[in-house]
């Protein structure tokens, strides 16, 4: 199996981080280890002693050491547990954080039901890195202490368990290529059921309607025998070694006993060693344990390998620079983004998005604008060129900063946070959302936030109102739309909203576009919407064609061009602009469409000169 480079480092990282835990498990597994080599030979002194007619203290010994290895065997299996969960919680702890930290579009490389399967299953494989090491080796003391017990009661005798441990440590190494091999392709093989299955759930509502339910099921366990196949490959391996121990131990312990027969009649060993060596032959050739110690290391690899792959991937860098006077001044300087295939999602793009200024981003599905947001937040760096916020490029903005200053929302947003109050809170300052104290319904940094995304009676309704769990609370997507906006409004300097009203009605949209107005001329505002109102609203459209910035300007003036107007869907309602004061005039035999848009509401003439125009 190929396993990433990273995963034998990351492997010996969850070791350490099983911490003492791991180390009090070496502790007693070496203790019960010395004492499981020891009572042979005190049994065999008790014979000895039983036979020449003086008990003395050998039996009292072995009793000794059966309950030593008792309570190693108990205190051995609460430290295996502890300590497995302590290294699981800081791999998961570390690959989580690590997530976060990309970009992404690394991130949607992986199906979310695969990143699932690592972060849980995978993930506590690792963590059992250190159990596994540690019983592995100590697996490995009573073989070898076997050995050296039988040859200093007889080298004949240890030369006999050596030979056939050879033979058992050959047919072990086979195991462990056949076992990584078959493990490695069945975690893969799972986690691409898990992320088929995770987006059949999210379009169950689809899939209902279009009365397709069996065709997904087929689509979701197309690869099930594949998994099947990896599974018995893997217990098939297993069961050979397993085969293989069985067969060659009893004859190995059969071969001792021969020996040891034969240097008894000789008088070379007395009948109580007798005992003691068909002890060891026991111990020495019963590697169950090491057989299952080795079966859970190599799950261990396999997934400290899977781990390892995303942990490889470079985190998105932070910068440190103190935070810049300004006001929100965007400017994207030959901005490229490529899909995976290499092909152009944005191509040069060049823009300067005066501070205070509301941008408009149109163009047909597939045009780039959805990036063209995440760039200008830095959701994501481009390929090539540089986003600059208030003359300083986003890659050198502290992170903290950054996300305090830039505010998204999106048209379908995930509350992120255990309740509603903390969802909506998420993106405040420090300090101003701290949830609500006795009787309040909420603090008041989000009550007006959730008034100004025109959400607070909703929330209001909710069972537990403000306090109702984020699972929990029966939304619909409009209401949904909005909380995302509650949280985006927070934005110190630039709000982005990526279609985030495409699921409010017009009155709706129309109360929010006055708070995401406000503040006029102390935040820019970025706007990806397919609505011709929205447009007309703005102070600047940069209109996209197939990735590249085709022209900016006045909505206004980008109307005289018909394939402009041929980005508007034709049942939207139209504004035909007449002039500076006129920017939501209705569609000749449509009704008149309401100035929806932040600038309009908030009085600003859409056909004000902003900034740059004409076609490029």
């Amino acid at each position: 199996m190929d396993v990433p480079a990273g995963a034998d480092r990351l492997l010996r990282w969850a070791v350490r981080a099983g911490g003492g835990w791991t180390f009090g498990l070496a502790v007693v597994a070496l203790a019960g280890a010395v004492a499981e080599l020891l009572l042979p030979l005190t049994l065999g002194r008790a014979v000895d002693a039983a036979l020449g007619g003086d008990g003395g203290w050998w039996p009292v010994a072995a009793c000794a050491l059966v309950a030593l290895l008792i309570v190693t065997d108990t205190v051995g299996d609460l430290a295996t547990g502890y300590g497995a969960a302590r290294a699981t919680e800081r791999v998961r702890v570390r690959l989580l954080r690590h997530l976060f930290a990309l970009d992404v579009r690394q991130v949607r490389r992986y199906p979310v039901g695969d990143l699932v399967g690592r972060l849980v299953a995978q993930a506590a494989d690792t963590g059992q890195a250190g159990n596994a090491v540690v019983l592995g080796v100590v697996s490995l003391l009573p073989p070898v202490g076997s050995v050296v017990a039988l040859t200093l009661l007889e080298p004949v005798l240890g030369l006999t368990l050596l030979a056939g441990l050879v033979v058992l440590a050959v047919l072990m190494r086979a195991f462990v290529a056949d076992a990584s091999a078959a493990v490695g392709a069945y975690q893969r093989t799972l986690g691409a059921i898990a992320g088929r299955l995770l987006e059949a759930s999210g379009g169950a509502r689809t899939v209902a309607a279009a009365a397709t339910t069996d065709r997904e099921v087929d689509r979701v366990l197309t690869t099930l025998p594949e998994l099947a196949r990896h599974g018995r490959h893997g217990w098939q391996a297993l069961a050979r070694a397993s085969a293989r121990t069985a067969a060659v131990a009893p004859l190995l312990s059969l071969a001792v006993i021969a020996v040891g027969g034969y240097a008894l009649s000789a008088g070379w060993l007395t009948p109580g060693e007798l005992v003691a060596a068909v002890r060891y032959a026991a111990l020495g050739a019963g590697l169950g344990a090491v057989v299952a110690t080795l079966n859970r290391l190599v799950r261990s690899r396999a997934g400290a390998g899977r781990v390892a792959e995303l942990l490889a991937r470079p985190a998105t860098p932070d910068g440190h620079r103190p935070v810049p006077a300004g006001r929100g001044a965007l400017r994207l300087h030959r901005v490229t983004v490529r899909a995976d295939d290499g092909r152009p999602i944005l191509d040069g793009v060049e823009l300067d998005v005066p501070a205070g200024a509301t941008l408009a981003v149109v163009g047909a599905s597939g045009a780039g604008k959805s990036t063209l947001a995440a760039v200008a937040g830095r959701l994501y760096d481009p390929d090539e060129g540089e986003v600059l916020l208030d003359g300083v490029p986003l890659a050198e903005w502290d992170h903290a900063a950054l996300r305090t200053a830039v505010g998204y929302a999106f048209e379908r947003p995930v509350l992120v946070g255990a309740t509603i109050h903390e969802a909506v809170g998420l993106a405040l300052p420090p300090g101003s959302a701290a949830p609500p104290a006795g009787s309040a319904p909420a603090g008041a940094a989000v009550l007006r936030a959730t008034r100004d995304a025109a959400i607070a009676d909703c929330v209001a309704r909710l069972p537990d109102g403000f306090r109702t769990r984020t699972e929990a609370a029966p939304l619909s997507g409009g209401e949904a739309q909005r909380l995302g906006l509650a949280r985006a409004l927070a934005a110190g300097r630039l709000l982005i909203l990526d279609d985030a009203t495409s699921s409010l009605d017009t009155a709706t949209e129309h109360r929010i576009a006055r708070a995401v107005a406000g503040r006029a001329g102390d935040r820019t505002r970025l706007i990806v919407t397919h609505r011709v109102a929205t447009a007309a609203a703005a102070d600047l459209v940069a209109w996209l064609d197939a990735g590249r910035l085709r022209a900016v300007g006045p909505h206004r003036r980008l109307w005289a061009d018909p394939a402009y107007r041929a980005v508007f869907t034709p049942t939207d309602p139209v504004a035909t602009p007449r002039g500076p004061a006129d920017a939501t005039a209705a569609t000749p035999g449509g009704p008149p469409a309401p100035p929806t848009g932040p600038t309009a509401a908030a009085g600003t003439p859409a056909g004000t000169p902003a900034g740059t125009g004409g076609k490029r």
